[in-house]
């Protein structure tokens, strides 16, 4: 990446006037002034959202697990020799890409919306065949990212923005380690629903992203603003008329531990190979409009009421997480399942069967 584009976007990210602490009025509801700067850019940084107290039992929690996953995609073992996590899961929960690559870029993952390959930096010469890129399922295995998915604030927001009945989407932590991150090409995340009438720039919900480590513009996630508002993106063509990967008009989400942006699906966003210096690790969880959710399906599975039900139950569970772990804030109401607290109550051994393959059910769009 060239000094002058990452120098530009960064002075970019901080013009949009799109960031602060999260505010509520006198009626409960999320700051106007904030809802307005989010259906304007397609997102917001929602400075020091997470107290540094959370943001340690999170990242402590998050760095033992890095002690126990395989060395790589095809190692059963971890780095210790000891047996893996994970490999007991239908859904292989870690991913692995070559170092700077772009393992996505051009092929047809992820219904094709990864449509143009990133540029591949050369690694160095005793570069690791893999490095980590990824981590599903995440509550199989961090008690503290259950307690963040309860955060009553938080879901809060996602009942403003996508209505009382909202649903889940899924959750990952997305990893660019230092030198050597793989990249992941521009893309709209939504798939299915480009072309209902009902279209607006909400339709394919948002996500909430949490770094455990400051952000720079090498490592960042990047977005376009605005982009969220237009439909479908010709994204491919986008880049071959550009000549270059480097976008004009992005911005890269610099974040410090317990910033946390809400970024629209539908914005136009990617990110480079990380060569900095510096890890990235981001917690990404999303919510969804649930008439979008019974309008989409996923690999030939329609969406019903009986699944949405199913996935949703990780909300009141993880709200009772975390009502217990910080019993003095106040406790988020989730409506859809209000009738069914005492079924949702956590605890280590009650939970397991609730969340065992939690994330195959859940519902992307």
């Amino acid at each position: 990446m060239h000094q002058e584009y990452l120098d530009a976007g960064e002075r970019r990210a901080f013009e949009l006037d799109n960031r602060g602490p999260i505010k509520f009025d006198a009626n409960g509801m999320l700051s106007q002034d904030i809802l307005d700067a989010y259906w304007r850019t397609g997102f917001y940084v929602f400075e020091g959202a997470i107290s540094p107290v959370e943001m340690h039992e999170i990242v402590s929690e998050y760095e033992a697990l890095l002690e126990r996953i395989p060395l790589d995609s095809k190692s059963k073992t971890d780095a210790h020799g000891r047996p893996a996590l994970g490999l007991d899961y239908e859904h292989p929960p870690f991913r692995f890409a070559p170092p700077l690559s772009d393992p996505n870029g051009g092929t047809d993952s992820t219904n094709g919306r990864y449509p143009s390959k990133m540029s591949e930096p050369t690694p160095p010469s005793d570069a690791p065949e893999e490095v980590l890129l990824g981590i599903d399922g995440t509550f199989h295995y961090l008690e503290s990212a259950l307690r963040l998915y309860g955060h009553p604030q938080l879901l809060t927001i996602a009942e403003q923005i996508n209505g009382v009945d909202f649903t889940p989407f899924t959750d990952t932590i997305w990893v660019k380690p230092a030198g050597l991150g793989a990249s992941v090409s521009w893309h709209q995340d939504g798939t299915t629903l480009w072309q209902d009438p009902a279209l607006d720039g909400g339709t394919h919900g948002f996500n909430f992203m949490t770094n455990f480590y400051p952000t720079n513009p090498e490592s960042a996630l990047w977005v376009i603003p605005e982009t969220h508002a237009v439909g479908k993106i010709d994204i491919k063509r986008m880049i071959d008329e550009n000549g270059s990967d480097e976008l004009p008009g992005a911005v890269p989400l610099l974040c410090q531990p317990g910033d946390v942006v809400i970024c629209n699906r539908q914005a136009l966003h990617g990110s480079f190979a990380n060569v900095s210096p510096s890890t990235r690790a981001t917690f990404v969880f999303g919510f969804h409009r649930r008439a979008s959710v019974l309008k989409s399906g996923w690999e030939g599975v329609k969406y019903d009421e009986a699944r949405v039900h199913e996935r949703s139950r990780i909300i009141p569970l993880a709200v009772d997480a975390r009502a217990q772990h910080f019993p003095d804030e106040t406790r988020y109401q989730y409506q859809p399942l209000s009738g069914e607290v005492e079924k949702n109550r956590w605890n280590r051994d009650s939970s397991e069967q609730l969340l065992r393959n939690y994330n195959l059910n859940d519902l992307m769009i």
